[in-house]
């Protein structure tokens, strides 16, 4: 019996805190399939079993599916099917940059995968893209696929491959094609959910209804880098696969990855602008924190002007002077207080006038 894992939710990703369940830590070998003419072979669910049936018979491929082995259960697999001990590394550890580096007899691939979390709105929002990874051992009758993260899933990939034979005959490197063309396009899906909260995040800076903290556009902007992080390294592995002749890669597969490097291409080219745009939005917030300051500092200092006239002329009528204008009369009192009243209200209203108050 083939070990499962829990399927991959739809495009729009898992809820933040939302618990996932990864394959039990027995269950590396998530599947393992011979496939001959594009068709799978019965009984072939063991590693050493399917690759000797398929050498066996001088044609298919084997397709090899694990989930977070250890160096322990990667030994095992890189010993049945000769992988170099720095190849192995490379799956055990994960956390590489996306690349395509040639060995002898075998290609390898790695793959950043994203998965955008469903948040309440990007302004209380702790996390707002996942990264996790595939690592691709491709062989000429081969491909083992290492995953690294509980959305990296390739079950669905798998079940529509097997009900294209004809598709599936042309080798490994059709599956490897697959794969990257299902990455990419989900990082599709992935920048249209960003984009929709960096329009509402841009609507909360232009906004005086509304606050937003610099603190947040930054969290945005780190995650928009974390996505250029897995997205712009990957254009010269997918333009080696479109254009570089490889006796592991078909002519005919060949010009499917034209297509992926396409898309790739304008991935890329959103993520830049996102992160032009999120870059202009702090300089925006900034500028318009400056202002309202300075808005502040005028509203401040012209009712410090008017608070002066009542403060100086008590002051002066305050000391202790035995002449002093108007000091006997009996409407002195009266007419001190009109005059600090006629002057601040005139103040008022120049100021008012002014746009200072």
């Amino acid at each position: 019996m083939r070990p499962t894992i829990r399927p991959l939710l739809p495009s729009g990703g898992r809820r933040a805190g939302e618990p996932v369940a990864p394959p039990a830590r027995n269950s590396y070998l998530v599947n393992c399939v011979a496939y001959v003419d594009g068709v799978a072979v019965p009984e072939t669910n063991d590693p050493a079993t399917a690759l000797a049936h398929v050498r066996k018979a001088g044609k298919g491929f084997v397709w090899v599916g694990m989930f977070e082995p250890d160096a322990d259960d990667m030994a095992g697999v890189a010993e049945i099917f000769g992988l170099h001990e720095l190849a192995v590394e490379d799956a055990v550890t994960a956390h590489q940059r996306p690349k395509l580096e040639n060995y002898k007899r075998y290609a390898l691939m790695v793959i950043k995968t994203l998965n955008y979390i469903e948040h309440e709105s990007p302004t209380t929002a702790m996390e707002i893209v996942e990264t996790g990874e595939i690592l691709t051992f491709l062989g000429s009758d081969f491909i083992l696929t290492v995953r690294h993260g509980p959305h990296s899933e390739l079950s669905g990939l798998r079940r529509d491959l097997e009900d294209d034979p004809e598709q599936l005959a042309l080798g490994p490197a059709t599956v490897l094609h697959a794969i990257t063309d299902r990455v990419v396009d989900h990082y599709l899906t992935v920048v249209e959910d960003i984009e929709d909260d960096i329009d509402e995040i841009e609507s909360y800076v232009f906004n005086p209804s509304k606050d937003v903290s610099i603190e947040q556009i930054y969290l945005l902007k780190r995650e928009v880098l974390e996505m250029r992080r897995a997205v712009a390294p990957l254009r010269i592995p997918l333009q080696r696969l479109a254009q570089t002749e490889n006796p592991l890669v078909p002519a005919p597969v060949r010009e499917y990855f034209r297509d992926v490097e396409d898309h790739l291409n304008q991935v890329a080219e959103q993520v830049w602008t996102f992160d032009q745009l999120l870059s202009s939005l702090v300089d925006a917030s900034l500028a318009e924190a400056t202002v309202q300051q300075n808005e502040d500092m005028r509203k401040i200092s012209a009712w410090a002007a008017i608070a002066l006239v009542p403060t100086a002329i008590a002051g002066i009528y305050g000391m202790n002077f035995d002449y002093m204008p108007e000091l006997s009369w009996p409407f002195g009192y009266p007419m001190v207080i009109l005059v600090i009243v006629s002057v601040c209200v005139l103040l008022y209203r120049t100021l008012r006038k002014r746009g200072w108050l």
